[in-house]
């Protein structure tokens, strides 16, 4: 072709003027996500979820493609060069592929993933565990490249559909949910943490098929805050789901209400045990003879369980509602949440024990109940219940030192789902009262070339002497003195703990006791004659004020009362010169009294301070800092001793 030097110097100006502007975008889109996210590394541009469900030969297929694109905003974002995502025989890996985007002079240039690698999601587990991590290396990045990944999964199992997030601890410019679905197929959905109905929804159709979808532009980054309950409490997302499809003119039920749900679940449970397995049997008849009531037998049977099976922890997906025989955990002593809880309750039937069930529960990590969400994302625990009278006593054996009547910590206050009287019912964890989670502790103190010496008796009950135990371990030596050391340490950093000797540390029905002497030195002030002492040696939630910015709620992982009590011998040739005043203080955070008292020639400080909520809510964090600040004030506050002359 021939061009006339016009047509030339035309063209040549037009592919300029086109690379320069090509270019030009590409820095200007640079310079524009760094002005709008300024203190980030990394936006995430687009984060998309697509589900295409239909019917094929008689039955639901289910295919997910989801999306994945961010760019690099700085060098320290380079450092993030990894990006993952998981499948499993139930959610399989159909296809992917990944790439990286780069600004090569006004083109975009794609460089291919090459370098990933497959692993089990649980490492360290002696289970096999068939969810698996895809993980890929995006190599030679720099500011402006992106990181494109895109996969392709199936879903096995209809009733295992998973909730969709739309938050990660970058920001977001776009996240979006589509599902399409023949018009035979009905889902469901919860939307959970949009207050101000931010989410964009729509429904339409198209060549016969329903399109559901949703969106949110512009998602802030997550906070992760100390004490949270967790981040589906606080990040919107959907959890949705198929309430049934119609074949041949038959609807078929799958999601939707609690019935649906347990007869899910039923299936799993329906054919454990049926054969006899006499060496489990007689083990039981054996460690159940001598005692004559359910109780005693259950509680046997469940300490047995706790001290002889070891946890492994795998309870996500598939495998969290799905015991094994307990013939086979019997064998190989070591099972996870559901085959510790099927042990028991098949220990029970051998005992002939009467209102001993397998009940699912979710953690507190969830924020769902069934009512909510009568889907398998409300749970991913599995304990025994063994119903005493009118209560319930619920039989979570993954936590070795949990006493036999209190339930372990991570679910208390949720809703367990069990079988009783030929149908299901949900009965609510209660919180166990501060009370029953008492530390008390009595020190008896003396002058003696101005230090303090003490000799004291700690008493650990309920959650803080199981979460003790376990934190401390199997420790022996300079190991445990420390330990010990930590957990009695008064005053300062001067504190010197010179012995001590530990009661009932493998009796789970008793408290745990630790009796110790110690010196403090450097503590007591001495100005001219007189002698200044703070008396609160141990000052309670001293540092638990709640930041002004805060988002989420804050959780205690247990209720505590606390009991302490300080006896200080005045020693003869002092007298007292002044004597902090009492202080009482109850809410509906905190209830505390300081109580002195001058006794027999020694000066005593009582302290009983009930923490009364388990997690608090944004509306009662004023009431909590105040009550706070007011504990310290009077944490502050001294005993003057003056040395008579």
């Amino acid at each position: 072709m021939n061009y006339s030097k016009f047509q030339y110097k035309l063209f040549i100006y037009l592919f300029s003027s086109c690379f320069f502007s090509l270019s030009t975008l590409a820095q200007n889109t640079l310079t524009e996500y760094k002005r709008t996210y300024p203190d980030y590394n990394e936006l995430i541009i687009n984060n998309q979820q697509s589900y295409n469900i239909s019917i094929e030969n008689k039955k639901l297929k289910i295919i997910q493609d989801n999306h994945f694109e961010s760019m690099i905003l700085s060098e320290n974002g380079i450092q993030n060069n990894k990006e993952s995502f998981s499948y499993s025989n139930l959610v399989k890996l159909n296809n992917y592929d990944a790439y990286a985007l780069f600004n090569d002079n006004g083109k975009e240039k794609k460089i291919k993933v090459t370098q990933s690698n497959e692993k089990s999601s649980k490492n360290g587990s002696v289970f096999f565990d068939d969810v698996m991590v895809r993980e890929l290396t995006f190599n030679n990045l720099e500011t402006g490249s992106k990181k494109v990944y895109n996969y392709q999964t199936e879903f096995i199992d209809p009733y295992l559909l998973h909730k969709f997030i739309f938050g990660d601890e970058l920001p977001i410019q776009n996240s979006t949910l589509e599902i399409t679905t023949e018009k035979n197929i009905e889902i469901g959905y919860k939307i959970f943490n949009d207050p101000n109905n931010s989410i964009v929804f729509s429904k339409s159709e198209k060549k016969g098929k329903w399109i559901y979808k949703w969106t949110l532009t512009d998602i802030k980054p997550l906070k992760y805050e100390n004490n949270a309950p967790g981040y589906l409490y606080i990040v919107p997302h959907i959890n949705f789901y198929i309430k049934n499809y119609v074949i041949d003119n038959q609807t078929n039920n799958v999601l939707g209400n609690i019935d649906n749900l347990y007869s899910y679940y039923k299936g799993f449970i329906k054919d454990l045990n049926k054969e006899e397995d006499t060496l489990l049997k007689n083990l039981t008849l054996e460690i159940t003879k001598n005692k004559k009531t359910d109780e005693e037998k259950i509680k046997a049977i469940f300490y047995w369980v706790k001290e002889n099976i070891k946890y492994i922890a795998f309870e996500n997906g598939y495998e969290g509602f799905i015991p094994r025989e307990a013939s086979l955990v019997f064998q190989r002593k070591f099972g996870d949440c559901k085959d510790m809880g099927n042990m028991i309750n098949s220990m029970a039937k051998y005992a002939e024990i009467k209102d001993v069930t397998l009940a699912w529960i979710g953690t507190r990590s969830l924020p769902y109940t069934y009512n909510d969400l009568p889907t398998p994302a409300v749970d991913n625990h599995m304990i025994a219940v063994f119903k005493k009278n009118d209560n319930y006593i619920f039989l979570d054996a993954t936590d070795n030192e949990t006493n036999y009547g209190i339930p372990t910590a991570f679910i208390q206050g949720k809703e367990a789902l069990l079988y009783e009287n030929e149908k299901y019912k949900i009965v609510k964890v209660p919180i166990v009262p501060a009370e029953k989670n008492k530390i008390s502790d009595d020190v008896n103190l003396s002058l003696k070339d101005n230090k303090l010496i003490g000799k004291g008796k700690l008493k650990l009950e309920g959650y803080n002497r199981s979460h003790t135990l376990m934190k401390i371990g199997e420790t022996y030596n300079k190991t445990r003195f420390e330990s010990i050391k930590n957990l009695v340490l008064k005053g300062s950093n001067k504190f010197n703990l010179i012995e001590y000797n530990e009661e009932n540390r493998n009796d789970k029905d008793k408290p745990y006791i630790i009796n110790y002497n110690f010196d403090l030195d450097n503590y007591i002030i001495q100005l001219d004659s007189d002698f200044y002492i703070n008396l609160f040696l141990d000052k309670i939630f001293d540092d638990f004020l709640i930041e002004k910015n805060r988002i989420s709620n804050f959780d205690f992982e247990y209720l505590t009362q606390f009991s302490k009590n300080y006896n200080l011998e005045i020693p003869k040739n002092y007298s007292i010169k002044q004597i902090p005043k009492n202080f009482s203080i109850n809410n509906d955070c905190i209830k505390a009294d300081f109580i002195y008292e001058l006794k027999n020639g020694n000066i005593n400080l009582n302290i009983n301070l009930i923490q009364k909520k388990l997690t608090l809510n944004k509306s009662d964090f004023e009431l909590w800092n105040s009550s706070i600040k007011a504990l310290k004030t009077n944490y502050n506050q001294v005993l003057i001793l003056s040395k008579k002359i």
